[in-house]
């Protein structure tokens, strides 16, 4: 019963989201070269502490310009790169970056098993849920609900972006579905699953 109730809160929630229009990966490419100095030409960002948008859903990556351009979501420098954009060069960047392929790194072996159980099946004691109910077993995530692709992302910034929400310094997930699950992990939990996705391929 608690899971059908889990499963139908969860789908009102995506069909509350709204739809944003498909852009030109064409116009896109040509408006990220702003955007190579920290994500890379192609969206694999060489730096850890910035994130890889290559093969991030077109649905996600909009959705976050969106907030850092109204503020719902914060950072000095993505405001202020997100704010002279337009819904059209936003929707040309996501289809851009999304249709690139995502490079994916390695998981540190003393962190493997830990990050494993952890998203594949959360941590029952302690009611962390398991990462791979919204992002998949895969780490593909959901682009209907704007759930992100973990597979192949930084671990640095898998770990700061779940410490973020668990210090409510990030608030812009739906119905603060990430800041009750970061609430409950341990540092050791969120290095150790940062590191799991970091090698999904």
């Amino acid at each position: 019963m608690k899971k059908a109730l889990i499963a139908v809160s969860l789908f009102s929630l995506v069909a509350a989201m709204p739809t944003m229009a498909a852009g030109d990966a064409a116009a896109g490419k040509a408006k990220a070269a702003a955007c190579a100095g920290c994500h890379g030409a192609d969206g694999n960002s060489p730096a850890p502490n910035f994130p890889k948008l290559a093969g991030q859903h077109a649905s996600y990556l909009m959705k976050q310009l969106h907030d850092f351009k109204s503020g719902k979501r914060k950072d000095p420098t993505m405001s202020a790169m997100a704010a002279p954009l337009s819904d059209d060069d936003i929707a040309n960047l996501a289809a851009f970056f999304s249709s690139q392929k995502v490079k994916p790194g390695k998981t540190a072996e003393d962190k493997l098993e830990a990050g494993q159980t952890l998203y594949r099946a959360g941590n029952a004691s302690s009611g962390v849920a398991a990462c791979a109910a919204c992002h998949s077993p895969t780490g593909r995530g959901n682009p209907q609900a704007k759930f992100p692709a973990l597979h192949g992302q930084h671990a640095a910034y898998v770990a700061a972006q779940l410490k973020k929400f668990r210090s409510g310094a990030r608030t812009n997930d739906p119905g603060s579905m990430m800041r009750g699950v970061a609430a409950k992990m341990t540092d050791a939990e969120i290095e150790a699953v940062a590191q799991y996705v970091q090698g999904l391929k």
